[in-house]
């Protein structure tokens, strides 16, 4: 029986997404950094799994657990009023827009370099622009007037899906350039 081998790979990855989980938490649940709630890392850590973590599994499983644990407690405390069962009322269209995300990063960023998360930004939040808003007008209305709702929701989100644009490039920004600062430094002496 062999035993596994320690990763720090992946363990610097899962360490930067859990402390952007517990920023956002931290966002929601104190008043001193509240201002930034409405600046999400969620885009961010979508493209960031999507980017780094190898396989077919781990790039979805690791940030849709670091959301689900983030949205629970979230659900049980700040936005109790909003829940609806373990979560709040559809959450699958945002979890949907979250995955397909992941798979922008798998996909746009090859190479980790600006044009390629500034690219891979732009579609995560058109992405969740589509998707989030579709699945609102759709619990809204359900299919009566859809177009119309689903417009109306799209003109609506603008001001959102702006700092939520801003938000996942500072915070792609910070989670990418650590990891890449951070795995630059511990390959940089085995290369001398």
């Amino acid at each position: 029986m062999s035993i596994p081998k320690f990763n720090p790979r992946t363990t610097l990855l899962l360490l930067i997404i859990c402390f952007v989980a517990v920023l956002r938490l931290s966002t929601n649940m104190t008043k001193e950094l509240s201002p930034l709630v409405m600046y999400s890392p969620l885009g961010a850590m979508a493209l960031f799994g999507g980017a780094y973590f190898k396989g077919n599994i781990k790039p979805f499983a690791f940030p849709l657990l670091a959301l689900f644990i983030s949205d629970l407690v979230l659900s049980f405390t700040v936005f109790s009023e909003f829940r609806t069962g373990l979560l709040y009322g559809g959450w699958y269209w945002v979890y949907g827009s979250f995955a397909l995300m992941t798979i922008a990063g798998k996909l746009l960023i090859k190479d980790v370099n600006i044009q390629s998360i500034l690219t891979a930004t732009l579609v995560t939040v058109l992405i969740h622009w589509l998707v989030s808003d579709l699945g609102a007008a759709l619990s809204q209305n359900g299919f009566a007037n859809i177009m119309t709702t689903y417009q109306l929701r799209l003109v609506t989100a603008i001001p959102y899906e702006l700092r939520f644009l801003s938000s996942t490039i500072i915070y792609s920004g910070i989670m990418f350039g650590s990891f890449e600062l951070l795995k630059n430094r511990v390959t940089a002496p085995e290369a001398r």
